[in-house]
């Protein structure tokens, strides 16, 4: 179909429309959609099946702009097919309040899939969603029903090909052969410094191809060129990367095709040579005209008759295969059964077990009754315990597998998780060493600023882990995390716990949970014995675990394994006639969202107060004050050591006659 009148007039109104937003805002990067308009409007226009009127269609096609920079593609392409995003929006980019921030926002603005703006992770993204659409459709599909059948598109840039989450998730996508994963790559060989020839010779289409994806290199602006690209994708089995040659900033005479059209506005007078230029009206700015906007409107129509096709067929699909219809529904409002808490095991008191072993058999019992809980671990499911027992892995030969094998690639886990999480329909969970979020921080960060629904199984969580030293030992990850807005994180001191976390995590729908749990043994405590606390307090952030006396002097804080250091300290000092009181704080933010009432009931403001924890202190004077006369950590202001762990305890003061003494310090 070749390009009309019409056709170069709605391009150049994308085109023109970025550049009169980043000149208004005096602030954005109008040279990525200035050249990748054409690319995109064809498949805008040609091939992406959504319904701009409910861009919640679950069989819509997924558009990632990794390149988030080029926010003001996405948003024109928006406004012009019909979504909720008025022109006066546009008009107020990147400011206060307005539905188009600098970076697309998940959330914020109707028909935006993912965050983006690092690069990269919407790349790792759109392989999560790519996945979790393979997954589901072997679920649910049945011949005749193709009640999941859409594809992924992604908008890539030269930046999201160099940054390593993309490397990661682009060698796990070809392995896996994630078909119906199309991104258009806008080789423009320009970045923020000038020339990518700065810092890259690769040959990336060699590189994609070792990958094992489907490669072809287009003339970017030629429409018919990049139809043919798309249809050639679309028939491969395998993910496909298209590399559209483009001209960044296309139509600026001077500043085109450089950098100084990467990211700022191109000042008046070279606006009003790109005008003329593109044979665009000198007035009004963000023009559009009438017969674009009927034109590229169309889709609105499309979108409810498509929209109304699916609703048809998913009505015969209920009636024909009632179950698994019923099951997809739940599944995709992201609903949990009615009666899943019921299979959360009990443990029994005594000598105990490591946090992530009782995490595995929660995890284990929770799969029969979720079965879209999927996930797995970053090449460390053996010490992570996140196989599920009754599953096969997901492979490109078996879809039907809940064990994902994400290899040695942490920060790719994380963004994929992130692509799942956004596409509905799947609980999803990744597991690996606590001190290894260090590889994933980017990617859940993300999760919280979007809330999402990501569960992370972090064990290895102190120098309990032993003997492999402080490379592996984490000392400053749990106040990092826990400074994280919107990022719950839970570390339980028994089994019980543990179920209870698990819980907690499933119940939270508004943000990403950590599990950080123990590769040591802990012990587990008779909650059910009225002498100590209810592990469904854990959902309260901190509860009464214990007391030695009935009017207790002096409260032993702790989280995790150092619990079991409390409850120690606790007896030496009632042998020594000084009553204690034992809290376990497994969850900063659940306790801090408490009424003020329940806090002090639990952490009464008159009594001198003792935290433990192997990890950094920082945080810790929250619970305590910043008093050392009415509070004191025992944390590490220190790297680990390698050595046995209890050895590491003793060496670094964390022990229960240490944390006994700094109690009767402060009582006296």
């Amino acid at each position: 179909m070749p390009m009309t009148d019409l056709d170069r007039k709605a391009v150049n109104t994308i085109r023109m429309l970025a550049v009169d937003a980043v000149e208004k805002a005096n602030s954005g990067h109008p040279g990525m959609p200035m050249g990748m308009a054409l690319a995109a409007y064809v498949l805008w226009t040609r091939f992406l099946r959504h319904n701009p009127r409910n861009p919640a269609w679950s069989n819509r096609d997924r558009f990632v702009l990794s390149a988030g920079h080029g926010s003001m593609l996405l948003y024109a392409l928006l406004h012009l097919t019909g979504y909720e995003l008025a022109l006066d929006e546009l008009k107020r980019f990147r400011q206060w309040g307005s539905a188009t921030p600098g970076h697309p926002e998940y959330g914020d603005t109707p028909g935006v899939e993912t965050t983006t703006g690092p690069l990269g992770q919407g790349f790792g993204n759109g392989v999560g969603m790519a996945l979790a659409a393979a997954w589901l459709a072997h679920r649910y599909n049945r011949p005749d029903y193709a009640v999941i059948d859409h594809y992924v598109y992604g908008l890539v840039s030269d930046g999201d090909l160099m940054e390593g989450v993309a490397s990661e998730t682009a060698s796990l996508a070809g392995h896996l052969r994630l078909g119906r994963l199309i991104y258009l790559y806008d080789d423009n060989r320009i970045t923020i410094d000038g020339a990518a020839g700065l810092s890259l010779s690769e040959d990336w289409a060699q590189r994609f191809a070792a990958y094992g994806w489907h490669v072809q290199q287009v003339d970017g602006l030629d429409a018919e060129a990049v139809t043919r690209a798309i249809e050639n994708a679309q028939q491969d089995e395998r993910p496909s990367i298209i590399g559209c040659r483009t001209t960044i900033g296309f139509g600026s005479p001077n500043k085109g095709g450089t950098a100084d059209s990467h990211g700022a506005a191109l000042g008046a007078a070279e606006v009003a040579l790109t005008r003329a230029c593109l044979e665009w009206p000198a007035e009004p700015t963000f023009l559009v005209p009438a017969d674009v906007k009927a034109h590229m409107g169309q889709a609105v129509a499309q979108g409810r008759a498509r929209e109304e096709r699916h609703r048809q067929l998913m009505q015969a699909y209920q009636a024909d295969h009632p179950e698994p219809a019923a099951e997809w529904a739940q599944a995709r409002a992201g609903a949990l059964p009615a009666d899943w808490r019921a299979v959360l095991p009990a443990f029994a008191p005594g000598a105990g077990d490591a946090t992530r072993n009782t995490s595995g058999q929660v995890l284990n019992a929770l799969a029969d009754c979720l079965p879209t809980l999927i996930g797995g671990s970053a090449d460390l499911a053996g010490s992570n315990k996140t196989d599920i027992a009754s599953s096969r892995d997901f492979a490109a030969e078996a879809r039907a597998g809940r064990n994902l094998r994400f290899g040695v690639r942490e920060h790719g886990m994380a963004s994929m998780l992130n692509g799942m999480a956004l596409y509905g329909g799947v609980i999803p969970y990744g597991g690996t060493f606590l001190v290894f979020t260090d590889y994933m921080r980017a990617s859940m960060r993300l999760a919280a600023l979007m809330g999402l629904r990501v569960i992370y199984v972090l064990t290895h969580d102190s120098i309990g882990l032993g003997e492999d030293g402080p490379t592996h030992q984490p000392i400053e990850h749990l106040a990092t995390l826990r400074a994280m807005p919107n990022m719950t994180l839970i570390r339980p001191a028994d089994g019980a716990e543990t179920a209870q976390a698990w819980r907690a995590a499933l119940e939270n729908t508004t943000g990403p949970t950590v599990l950080a749990l123990t590769r040591q043994t802990v012990p587990e405590w008779d909650h059910a014995d009225p002498a100590y606390g209810a592990a469904e307090d854990l959902a309260r952030g901190a509860y009464v675990l214990h007391e030695t006396g009935p009017e207790p002097q002096v409260v032993l804080i702790a989280s995790g394994s150092e619990v079991a250091i409390a409850m120690q300290a606790a007896q030496r000092l009632a042998d020594q006639g000084t009553p204690a009181r034992v809290v376990s704080l497994p969850c900063w933010e659940f306790f801090a969202r408490q009424p003020q009432a329940y806090r002090d009931a639990v952490l009464p403001p008159d009594l001198p107060r003792v935290a433990i924890e192997a990890a950094s202190p920082m945080g810790w004077e929250r619970w305590v004050g910043n008093d050392r006369r009415q509070g004191r950590v025992l944390g590490l202001d220190r790297f680990g050591a390698s050595a046995p762990y209890p050895a590491l305890y003793e060496q670094f003061g964390l022990t229960p006659a240490a944390a006994a003494q700094q109690a009767l310090e402060l009582l006296s």
